[in-house]
């Protein structure tokens, strides 16, 4: 898969979800010590994250989306092995209760 430097919160819960049905981890990284409500997050640590297997999608966040979007660059040069994302809108945008239902209807 080709990934952009951005998802929206609608992105990132739609390929979150093809992704991990064919085995990809998809994490979304705080980097503000400020989790987002009802969405499972991990704290930006680089030691730990290192840890994680090849190809894991590293989904980063902040308040609005501009500071992760600008450190970018930073992210995929210290991550080579894992695709890096910036949640576009940060923790301001996401919607608590948004989820995305199945095509299969």
């Amino acid at each position: 898969m080709n990934y952009p430097d951005e998802w929206t919160q609608k992105e990132y819960l739609t390929n979150k979800k093809k992704l991990e049905a064919q085995g990809v981890k998809v994490l979304l990284i705080d980097t503000i010590l400020s989790p987002i409500r009802k969405a499972d997050t991990v704290v930006y640590n680089p030691p730990e994250l290192k840890k994680e297997k090849a190809n894991t999608v590293f989904v980063f966040y902040c308040d609005s989306g501009k500071a992760t979007l600008n450190r970018l660059q930073e992210y995929k040069e210290r991550f080579p092995n894992n695709p890096c994302i910036s949640l576009k809108g940060g923790r301001g945008y996401w919607r608590v209760n948004m989820m995305v239902l199945d095509d299969d209807n």
